[in-house]
């Protein structure tokens, strides 16, 4: 064989089988031919071994093997290890023949059948369980000899191996004619059969491992016949949630003896027959499923052996859950998947018994019981239709409809595209995203479809390549059996493909933006064209991309891609490649680039090309270009030096900047040097120099010295700021300084003469001239103020409501998702909570003590008495306070979500339980008013997730409608960013009593940068704004009074309209910039150096404040992370809600915090020295006579301003007309009894109207209170309250005071006596007198119609809570619930096992014991009952075993 070797010509190895060695010393003999000469020394080589010398022998040359120290390892898992052998002739010192060489070791091999099947003529000592290779060592009676042992061998060692020799004498298990099934946590003995069974094996030294989820657990065995092993009984179970799990079983003998290995199978009937975690008796007994022996017992899936009950006969009808798609064609051919349960045993059972409506759907394929997929058939209209859906027991309709819809295409853009396809084109029309699939084609050419990106007016598809330049005018698209043709006479072009024929410049700084002009052709073909860079001149690794511009067909203007990345690893490894004078590079360390900035030697040349969608000859331009044509030169990035001190000082020459490099890979046209706001003309661009002229007149400054900023930028990318440019251009004066002299004596002599007249003319008027004079000038102001304030408010009272109505149309609903409702609703307040983490985590994790006692926790909260008594005994603590109340009930909900059944039945006896006490007492009605049990929180709880879907798609958009409408009404008028005082409010407590001018500001925003967006309210793609397109979509009203915060709220609330405030950049994040004038940029804010102080007052910056006016243009900048004001260090960023309520310190009376919007945060707070507490501040109104000690002086008080505050209680009836059909609205969707109302309101307000008759209760005021308190004031109350615990919005201190004016008129609306109002009532319950009755109505009504609806079935709650359980399905970490729970039982542990122990059914089931079984698994104890306890340490459960 020569398999392996390598040789000179002429020479070569003869041998009959590969060259092995043990670990032993030995000889090699090698046969060469033709025949080495005679008296040459030759050296054997083996491997990295030093040479051995080799000795001339007549039949070869013998070479020893080397030492064991010079010989490789033999990797784990393997039993030999290859080198290369070869031989060496001393004269030359060259190897001229070598072959493969082995070294074995067959003690690697630890089992019987591995060491006989070896390549190395292993044998097997079967008593001392070991490998080798010389068998003198074992009992010449148990040596089972090799198969790759020769005859010749074994009758020269031993003669008797050759009746064992070959892996069929080794012991191993017989294949069992039906496979090992074992049904979970059933105790089995496994029986095995044995094959060549060592006669040495006893009962008393053989064993059996069982292998189960990483664990290994020991059990007795015997042999039985000597050729059977049976196990001792064992309890098989494991704990992954699967429907079969495979285990295994080894057994051993003399403690370390391995005899076979066996596999086999654990099962749990309640996942076969399951699906999706809901109990499927169909699936259970299934004939497929026979083998299992699984029986359908008690409404689950059980081992037939464990059902203590008789196994029904029949399954129930069908039962749907998912239905997919909902919509299709009215031309048919749909397919239709219906998931489910219980549908059919056998495709017979099914076929022919599915229809919408009238409509049979031909069945196409079947999931025995859980999948049937059918196909529609056509209707002649469009149709909305339940799914019917029988079995061999009877039909089930779908609770939800499908429809067939009429598709319609009526566009597609754009129209043109390169032949070469790849253009994403966009096909409108009505219902596009129907049906199960959906094809395009353009005339013969397929348009590849996108369904990610589809919708029911619009769709998606990618075209395809055309043949040649051609118009198409057909455009088919076909859903299913539906073909819609678009045909006209230009729908679409295909063009000749773009072709690039020159590229410059062809050199770019690092960190790139360099504009890049393309020449070529047909570039008008392609929509978004993209400039690459290859990571190397032969890969297709992209480094970067950047977006081209469309100049015209025949340039457009890329900026070049930057490359940081790259140059940074590549001067991390050390090389550059330095460009010599023929063009070739050469490798020299960058430590030469660090050190002397000015050696631009330096280079990085990178392929480039272009993505032009499926056009491939712009991706790859060196196979139509030249290769220096289309490779882009880097080179490191330029230095700009700053100026000294950071300051220059400007005296009318030219404005010279040095840096280094700041021509190699730019010109004039690339470089803009910015002074403040301006330009400065840029005249000439040196290697080391630039020259520009500043504008002749100072810039606005930057800074406290409003010295304006020198920036340099270079490319798109490159910015440098350069320091701060002082101008001293002053002329000299000819004036001469006497007249200065004479001008100051004139003007202090005419100041005093004034001051004297002044005198003169006060001390002539009388004291009662001045008071009549003063009291008349007010009693006509005040008379003017009370006839505007009311004329404005009736007119704003007709016509706010128009235009409140328009505005709220288009608002989309931004709900939270379920998981973030139940936190709100459960525990409020709380953002961080073990139950959030994600529960999949557990499952690749090792399970623990504490995992174990978790599940036997949770085994006993199934128990129902376990729970009750647990409820009961922890109320009746003295310690357990109302806060720990809420915890249990907010963490049992969690725990039962998943089981909603068992949840309200576990309600049901709590209910009755409290309704038994309370009507007791002396006052029955006012049951479930308050949460003060663990059952009153309970129902909270489970109400809310009952109401859910409810809440979100029916009564939802009357809620978040209402809240919209308040939010509106409130931000019309002047809001103060301190007090939250509003001109418009439905609370008297926050409504501005004084005057107030102001106009309305209409703001047109732009977006600064056309390739990088500063906010995110571009979503998708960057683009440069037209200001057309301006005007027509990004404005925002604001007012002229509000601050700049409020300004900045505003502006967000437009841009997001419709989108989640979670997701809304915060406006700390943001800074808002004033455009004005040509080029002038000024950063508005709250509070600068131009904030206007007095008297220690010092007030707000409004848009007023620094004069903008109407159709002023702004923009909203990313505010950097070191740039935020001293006054908001405090709430830089994580300030999602500003709810803070306005409070005043008690010394100084200033306010504290409180600022709608997170305007100002704690003003008065210490923040340095930019606030003391000399300084306060506000915004609308000065507290002069409230809040400054002793009230001012009299001429203070005089000069104020005073006028009537109740004049201003109008507004709130303009508030309140102005959102009153929201109101009504809301009202009407909560107190109307309509078909999506779910069941659980029924079922309720049953339950409480047959306690009422057990208890002969006949007073109707107690029930109708039991049920208000139950639904309205504990339900609707809390989300009228807090409108964010169901949106994702802000709720500000002015809406929430409005809100609960709202809250209250719901309260008075549920009350059924009447209430005596007069004027000293408070407003709140004065404002919505006149509807009270008729509200009250409508609960009346409401309460009627629900006890007047059909009875709820026992049947039919039960599938309600099915499917809210099967929605709650991993949302929460379940065993951290379950943790925190326990921490209550560890509390009170003792009155919690008293209470199991008096109580008969607990004591009778052992649960008081059980429970302490779980202490003692937390504990790590082992307990001797009988049972060897046998903790499994990864992903197990416990496995138990007798003794």
């Amino acid at each position: 064989m020569n398999l392996g070797s390598h040789c000179w010509p002429g020479y070569k190895t003869l041998c009959s089988m590969p060259l092995v060695c043990c670990l032993t010393r030995g000889i090699v003999t090698l046969v060469i031919r033709p025949n080495l000469p005679t008296g040459a020394k030759y050296k054997c080589v083996f491997g990295s071994a030093p040479p051995i010398d080799a000795e001339m022998k007549p039949h070869g040359l013998e070479c020893k093997t080397p030492s064991v120290s010079y010989r490789p390892v033999i990797p784990e898992g393997q039993d030999h290890v290859q080198v290369d052998l070869a031989v060496r002739s001393s004269e030359t010192n060259k190897d001229f023949v070598s072959r493969s060489f082995y070294y074995y070791n067959c003690s690697h091999h630890t089992r019987c059948r591995s060491c006989v099947k070896s390549a190395w003529g292993c044998s097997w000592c079967v008593f001392e369980n070991r490998c080798v290779h010389d068998t003198s060592v074992c009992n010449s009676s148990s040596v089972i000899s090799g198969e790759k042992v020769g005859l010749l061998h074994m009758m020269h060692q031993n003669p008797a191996q050759m009746a064992t020799h070959g892996s069929g004498f080794c012991p191993r298990f017989r294949n069992p004619t039906e496979p090992l099934l074992f049904a979970n946590n059933n105790p089995k003995r496994i029986r095995l059969e044995v094959e060549n069974l060592p006669r040495q094996a006893t009962h008393s030294d053989v064993h059996c491992i069982i292998h189960i989820e990483n664990s290994n657990v020991r059990v007795p065995a015997r042999v039985e016949g000597s050729r059977f092993v049976i196990c001792d009984e064992a309890n098989l179970s494991y704990k992954t949630q699967v429907g079969e799990y495979e285990g295994s079983v080894t057994v051993i003998w003399k403690e370390n003896h391995h005899l076979d290995t066996m596999n086999f199978t654990l099962y749990k009937c309640e996942i076969l027959g399951s699906h999706r975690g809901h109990p499927d008796c169909s699936l259970c007994v299934t004939p497929s499923n026979a083998k299992y022996k699984c029986t359908w017992c008690g409404e689950q899936c059980t081992f037939r052996e464990s059902c203590l009950k008789s196994a029904v006969s029949k399954c129930p009808k069908p039962r749907i859950d998912v239905i997919k798609p909902l919509s299709g064609p009215i031309e048919g051919g749909t397919l239709l998947t219906i998931e489910g349960s219980d549908l059919g045993l056998k495709e017979e059972d099914v076929r022919g018994k599915i229809h919408i409506g009238h409509v049979p759907c031909e069945l196409v394929d079947y999931q025995v019981s859980v999948k049937i997929v059918c196909r529609t058939g056509p209707v002649e209209r469009e149709l909305d239709s339940a799914i019917r859906v029988g079995n061999a027991v009877g039909f089930t309709n779908s609770s939800v409809h499908y429809s067939y819809k009429n598709i319609r295409v009526t566009g597609v853009t754009p129209n043109k595209g390169p032949k070469s396809g790849g253009t994403q084109l966009t096909i409108m029309g009505s219902y596009l995203n129907i049906g199960s699939s959906i094809r395009v084609q353009l005339k013969d050419y397929p348009c590849h479809v996108n369904a990610t990106h589809s919708s029911s007016s619009r769709i998606t598809c990618t075209t395809s390549a055309a043949s040649l330049n051609e118009s198409i005018g057909r455009l088919q698209v076909i859903v299913d059996n539906a073909v819609r043709v678009l045909e006209e006479g230009f729908l679409y072009r295909y063009m000749p493909d773009p072709t690039i024929i020159e590229i410059k410049p062809l050199k770019s700084f690092v960190s790139g933006g360099r504009m890049i002009t393309v020449h070529g052709t047909n570039f008008d073909a392609i929509q978004s064209p993209e400039m690459i860079v290859y990571f190397d001149q032969h890969t297709q690794t992209i480094v970067n991309r950047t977006t081209c511009t469309v100049i015209n067909p025949t340039q457009i203007e890329c900026p070049s891609p930057p490359i940081n990345s790259d140059w940074e690893q590549r001067a991390n490894v050390g090389y550059f490649s330095r460009v010599n004078g023929d063009g070739l590079g050469q490798r020299r360390s960058v430590r030469g680039v660090s050190g002397r900035r000015g050696d631009r030697a330096f280079e990085l040349t990178k392929r480039i090309g272009f993505v032009m969608d499926n056009v491939e000859s712009v991706l790859n331009l060196q196979n139509h270009l030249p290769v220096d044509k289309c490779q882009l030169i880097y080179v490191e990035d330029p230095m700009v030096t700053p100026f000294p001190n950071n300051l220059k000082l400007f005296k009318g020459n030219p404005l010279v900047i040095e840096g280094e490099s700041l021509s190699e890979a730019c010109d004039e046209t690339d470089l803009t040097v910015i002074v403040g706001s301006q330009k400065c003309n840029v005249t000439s661009l040196a290697r080391t120099q630039l020259f520009c002229y500043p504008p002749e007149i100072q810039p606005p400054g930057n800074d406290d010295r409003g010295l304006p900023m020198v920036t340099v930028k270079i490319g798109q990318f490159l910015k440098y700021q350069v320091g701060y440019l002082q101008y001293e251009l002053t002329k000299n004066s000819v004036f001469p300084s006497e007249a200065y002299w004479i001008v100051s004596a004139t003007a202090l002599i005419l100041l005093c003469l004034f001051a004297v007249i002044v005198l003169l003319y006060r001390r002539k008027s009388t004291q009662a001239e001045r008071e009549y004079k003063r009291i008349q000038i007010q009693m006509d102001t005040l008379e003017s103020n009370v006839r505007s304030e009311c004329k404005q408010a009736f007119a704003e009272l007709q016509t706010d409501m128009r235009d409140l109505t328009a505005d709220l149309g288009a608002s989309a609903i931004p709900t939270l998702d379920h998981k973030n409702y139940v936190m709100k609703v459960f525990f409020p307040g709380v953002t961080e909570h073990p139950i959030l983490r994600d529960p999949k985590m557990r499952i690749d994790c090792p399970s623990t003590n504490y995992d174990a006692a978790m599940s036997q926790f949770e085994l006993l909260l199934n128990n129902k008495y376990f729970l009750l008594t647990f409820i009961e005994t922890l109320e009746g603590q003295r310690g357990f306070k109302l806060r720990d109340k809420v915890n249990v009930a907010s963490l049992l909900m969690i725990i039962l979500m998943g089981k909603m059944e068992y949840a309200t039945d576990i309600l049901q006896s709590l209910l009755h339980k409290l309704i038994n006490k309370s009507v007791g007492s002396k006052h029955p009605q006012v049951m479930l008013r308050r949460t003060e049990t663990v059952v009153e929180k309970m129902l909270s709880n489970w109400m809310a997730l009952c109401m859910y879907n409810y809440l979100k798609d029916q009564v939802g958009p009357s809620l978040f409608l209402l809240f919209k409408a308040i939010k509106y009404q409130i931000e019309k008028g002047p809001v103060d960013a301190i007090t939250h005082d509003a001109r418009y409010s439905l609370s008297e407590e926050r409504l501005l009593r004084e005057p107030m001018d102001y106009s309305i500001v209409t703001i047109h925003l732009v977006q600064e940068d056309p390739y990088y967006e500063k906010i995110p309210y571009q979503s998708y793609q960057t683009f440069q704004v037209v200001q057309e397109e301006l005007e027509e979509k990004i404005q925002c009203k604001v007012l002229d009074c509000d601050t700049i915060s409020q300004v900045k709220s505003k502006i967000l609330d437009a841009l997001y309209k419709n989108t989640h405030f979670s997701l809304r950049p915060s406006i700390h994040d943001l800074d808002l910039e004033w455009r004005h004038g040509r080029g002038g940029h000024l950063t508005l804010q709250d509070e600068d150096l131009t904030t206007r102080s007095s008297g220690g007052w010092k007030k707000l910056n409004t848009l007023a404040h620094y004069g903008v006016k109407d159709s002023a243009v702004m923009s909203l900048l990313a505010r950097p992370n070191d740039h935020y004001p001293n006054n908001l260090s405090l709430c830089k960023k994580p300030c999602n809600y500003h709810t803070y309520s306005g409070a005043y310190l008690n010394s100084g009376m200033s306010p504290m915090i409180g600022v709608s919007n997170g305007v100002i945060m704690g003003m008065n707070m210490t923040l340095g020295s930019v606030n003391s507490r000399e300084t306060l501040l506000f915004h609308l109104v000065k507290p002069i006579e409230e809040h400054i000690p002793g009230g001012g002086t009299k001429s203070e008080r005089d000069r104020t301003h005073k006028a009537i505050p109740e004049i201003f209680l109008t507004r709130l009836l303009s508030t309140k007309g102005t959102i009153q059909k929201f109101v009504d609205d809301f009202f009407d969707a909560v107190f109307t009894v309509t078909d999506a109302l779910p069941p659980a309101i029924k079922w309720l307000f049953d339950l409480l109207d047959e306690a009422a008759k057990r208890h002969n209760i006949l007073d109707p005021e107690v029930v109708h209170a039991w049920k208000s308190n139950s639904y309205p004031l504990r339900f609707w109350i809390n989300f009228i309250k807090n409108p964010d615990f169901v949106f994702d919005v802000e709720k500000s201190p002015t809406v929430e005071a409005s809100l609960s004016v709202i809250m209250q008129t719901l309260m008075d609306s549920c009350a059924t006596s009447e209430q005596r109002l007069g004027k000293d009532s408070p407003s709140s319950k004065l404002l919505f007198a006149k509807d009270i009755p008729h509200y009250r109505n409508l609960v009346s009504k409401f309460y009627t119609d629900i006890r007047n609806l059909p009875q709820i079935s026992d049947q039919e709650m039960n599938s309600a809570m099915q499917q809210l359980s099967m929605a709650h399905v991993a949302h929460f970490d379940h065993a951290a619930a379950l943790k925190e729970l326990y921490i209550y039982v560890t509390q009170y542990n003792n009155q919690i096992l008293e209470a199991l122990e008096m109580e008969p059914y607990c004591k009778k089931m052992h649960l008081a014991h059980r429970l302490e079984n779980v202490a003692c698994t937390l504990e790590g104890l082992r307990r001797n009952l009988h049972v060897l306890t046998f903790g499994v340490t990864s992903k197990s459960s416990l496995v138990l075993f007798k003794l």
